[in-house]
């Protein structure tokens, strides 16, 4: 398929292949490369590239789930809306499966609760449009690539005069989880390997700050097998040559500056402030909240939640996930005690194991262990 077969050819893969061990050769510890996106974790384990690679360089899932990044106790709120007389909960599909401390979204609407998948936000707001006579409130789950689309959203609403119309702004911001990341110090990095759509939007230039101030080599990738393996050469070659820096080995994608239009549209409607990130905590300036011209439209805002219905504990199958540790590269999906024996994409304990960038599930749909 033209567009594609060129980034799957066999030969080019394993010339690829055989320069970075070559490369990486003369190291006594592999490299450990980070790939921050869930899609990347999913195209390196369904194109074998994890295991091609080893002993050499050991590639590392991160934090680039934002499905799997949404903290409990904000799950536990959007359910607490969706049970709340008048209101409507719509959310992307991910997301519906999702554990809270006591019930999953869609578990809630077995339940009685008014949840309804949609596949963007102005699917959300015509449901506004239709019925006047319900709140309807969007969860804005989604790094800086979605962003911009709940965003323009809340702008035709209120061009619309759609009054009916809230967001929950769970929206995150990647950089700073990287940040959060290295700040810890729990985990040996090497390198990243830069998330391609984020960085569509935010521009490569935007990961600077890791060389300038970790002094950890970046490339952005695109998605496809070659894609990676040559984003992985780059940062091998980086490594090697002791000289950190940021490199862009995915041009027909991503530019130093990224989409400024989305960018304008984003910082619009929102501003910068502090967000929870599953497994991280609560990091500053890592998240989106809607700016004080559309407090109108916030959902946190708008409605009293009971205090009762925000008090669940999380079950003792719950507490035993380990999806937070996942997420920050301290261990892999099987190294989990519930992985595979407990947790299941039929029935998943953590987000990791639901969503389709999770780890866990990618896994265990195409091994790596």
């Amino acid at each position: 398929m033209k567009y594609t077969d060129e980034y799957r050819d066999p030969g080019v893969a394993q010339r690829l292949i055989a320069h970075i061990r070559e490369l990486a050769s003369g190291r006594s510890e592999p490299v450990a490369i980070m790939e921050f996106c869930g899609g990347h974790t999913h195209a390196i384990l369904r194109y074998g590239i994890r295991q091609a690679l080893a002993p050499r360089v050991r590639l590392l899932s991160g934090p680039g789930c934002p499905v799997c990044v949404t903290d409990t106790q904000d799950i536990d709120y959007a359910i607490a809306l969706a049970s709340l007389p008048g209101v409507t909960v719509a959310t992307f599909g991910d997301m519906l499966r999702v554990p809270g401390s006591r019930l999953s979204l869609q578990e809630a609407r077995a339940e009685g609760a008014d949840v309804r998948m949609v596949y963007s936000a102005l699917d959300a707001l015509e449901l506004a449009r239709k019925d006047p006579s319900r709140a309807v409130v969007m969860l804005g789950i989604g790094f800086e690539t979605t962003a911009p689309t709940v965003a323009a959203s809340l702008l035709q609403a209120r061009e619309q005069n759609i009054t009916n119309y809230y967001v929950l702004s769970l929206h995150k911001l990647t950089p700073p989880a990287m940040r959060g990341i290295l700040d810890a110090g729990e985990v040996r990095l090497d390198a990243v390997l830069g998330p391609g759509h984020v960085t569509a939007i935010i521009g490569w230039q935007a990961w600077s700050f890791l060389a300038e101030e970790y002094g950890i080599p970046c490339v952005v990738s695109g998605f496809e097998p070659l894609d990676i393996l040559q984003a992985v050469r780059q940062i091998v070659q980086i490594v090697v040559e002791g000289q950190p820096r940021v490199e862009n080995a995915y041009p027909r994608g991503v530019t130093a500056e990224g989409n400024q239009v989305a960018q304008r549209l984003m910082y619009q409607v929102f501003t910068i402030g502090e967000a929870a990130w599953r497994g991280l905590g609560v990091l500053p300036a890592s998240g989106l909240v809607l700016r004080p011209e559309f407090a109108a439209h916030d959902a946190r805002l708008a409605f009293e939640v009971p205090k009762e219905l925000l008090e669940a504990e999380p079950s003792p199958l719950q507490k035993s996930c380990r999806c937070g540790e996942v997420l920050r590269g301290l261990i892999e999906p099987p190294e989990c005690p519930l992985f595979r024996r407990v947790c299941t994409p039929a029935r998943p304990v953590g987000p990791c194991m639901v969503s389709s960038e999770g780890a866990c599930a990618a896994y265990y749909r195409y091994g790596g262990a």
